[in-house]
């Protein structure tokens, strides 16, 4: 793939013939509207909008092969579009080009609750698959904070709060309908819970971002609600004590399932935006699933341990609403913390390493954001070793901006020192390109590169991200 720069010098307007052979496949659900465009041409990263040419809303399988083997045929870039949630510019549109919109393929296909599985199609949200299949007793575990679509989670192999306990995506896909960039459609996976049977070709296309094919239908794994659920916040003196509380807590095997850290940024954000009244020091947010005695036994544990190193103003939740409050409060973060410096864009990344290395990466992340005076906040699913750095900087200032890069720089770098990795779960994208060959070398990015040209030899499928063509 070329530099966007060059991407966007090769953009071309799109031939009257294919948009006149699209316009006969979607009709109204085609638009050329700049609102639309614009709608489209944007996620959550700090990058700028960079639009499609047009937008088409997809209802079934078969339709998005016709319009990916028309883009195939006049050598059309296309994306597929879930929610826009995601942080890393993986939906912007270089090279122009279109934009399949997946949101209204939004049906939970079928349920087979005694095989604790579920298929659903992509525009399905997290939220929306846990509401309809609550009555069965069964819950999807995977939780980025967003109310993403279930397609792009399953792109970006995103993870989440419940991931020390549930893994990510990649441990909870099961199976794939893809469409090629041929305009093929192929299943990758089944029901089955494992299987020898061939390449892995599911786990090819969880985290392919859209560059080796567009998802079309997903079966998941899916879990028995929990019996008794807990939570519990704790501060603590320093952000190395709370992170040991968690490397201890981990270490000694409790299957804590969830384990949220703040530092103290980012529990001012949010007491201000939730109106909440939480010490404004380190803090960690725990919750626990599991039997009634097996709550009470793990939450114990970690009172203990915690205490240990000097934790302070324990609180239990165990009501719902009081959960409630508590995690809604951790997932508003984001938006909490834009409001630390009006009129700024944030620029947020994250990293993943051993869970040995955590407090070393963090504490020395820290000092690096204070020591190039940024306004920021970090915060993290520390029981499996990641951790998100946001940084809210003047878009206008290219200094300012310029700090908040060297500090991601800096600490990729270190994480990859520590045999740990770049991004743990907000992907690839534009922003950590150049850092795959530091952290795989070269002749990995190499291999990539090939099964990239395999798979999409005229480079139409989310062109400009992961590796350069």
């Amino acid at each position: 793939m070329n530099h966007p720069a060059q991407l966007a010098a090769i953009k071309r307007p799109l031939p009257d013939v294919f948009l006149a052979a699209l316009q006969g496949l979607f009709g109204a659900r085609l638009s050329t509207t700049q609102a639309m465009r614009e709608h489209h041409g944007r996620d959550e990263s700090s990058y700028d909008p960079m639009l499609p040419d047009a937008v088409v809303f997809a209802h079934s399988t078969e339709e998005v092969a016709a319009a990916v083997s028309l883009c195939n045929q006049y050598k059309v870039p296309v994306i597929a579009y879930g929610t826009g949630t995601s942080l890393e510019g993986h939906i912007l549109a270089l090279a122009g080009g279109i934009s399949i919109d997946l949101s209204q393929m939004n049906q939970v296909v079928a349920i087979h609750p005694e095989d604790l599985t579920v298929t659903v199609q992509p525009g399905v949200t997290r939220k929306q698959l846990n509401v309809e299949i609550k009555d069965t007793g069964l819950f999807f575990p995977i939780d980025p904070g967003a109310d993403a679509s279930i397609g792009g989670m399953a792109a970006t192999r995103a993870s989440g709060t419940n991931a020390v306990r549930y893994g990510t995506m990649r441990e909870n896909v099961l199976a794939l309908t893809v469409v090629t960039a041929e305009g093929k459609i192929i299943h990758t996976g089944t029901r089955a819970k494992k299987s020898s049977a061939g390449y892995d070709l599911t786990r090819l296309y969880v985290g392919s971002e859209g560059t080796l094919g567009i998802i079309t239908e997903i079966v998941l794994k899916i879990y028995p609600q929990p019996e008794a659920i807990s939570a519990a916040v704790c501060s603590f003196p320093d952000i190395a004590s709370a992170v040991n509380t968690v490397i201890q807590t981990i270490q000694m095997g409790v299957p804590v399932a969830r384990v949220e850290f703040l530092d103290e940024n980012g529990v001012r954000a949010i007491n201000k935006h939730d109106k909440l009244t939480l010490p404004e020091k380190s803090l960690l947010l725990f919750e626990f699933h599991g039997s009634e005695h097996g709550v009470k036994e793990q939450a114990e544990i970690v009172q203990q341990i915690a205490d240990e190193h000097g934790a302070t103003g324990f609180e239990w939740a165990t009501r719902p609403e009081d959960r409630s409050r508590l995690w809604q409060a951790r997932h508003n973060a984001y938006f909490a913390l834009l409001q630390m410096r009006p009129g700024c864009r944030a620029i947020s990344t994250d990293c993943c390493v051993p869970i040995s290395q955590l407090a070393e990466c963090l504490l020395e992340t820290k000092a690096d954001c204070e020591k190039q005076n940024l306004v920021h906040a970090i915060i993290g699913h520390v029981g499996d070793g990641n951790f998100h750095v946001q940084m809210m900087v003047d878009p206008n200032d290219p200094a300012d901006v310029a700090r908040a890069e060297g500090v991601n720089e800096r600490m990729v770098t270190r994480a990859i020192a520590m045999d740990g990795t770049c991004t743990g779960e907000h992907g690839v994208g534009l922003h950590k390109m150049d850092f795959l060959i530091q952290e795989h070398g070269q002749g990995a990015i190499d291999t990539m590169r090939a099964i990239k040209h395999a798979l999409d030899p005229n480079n139409i499928l989310n062109p400009g991200k992961i590796v350069r063509w």
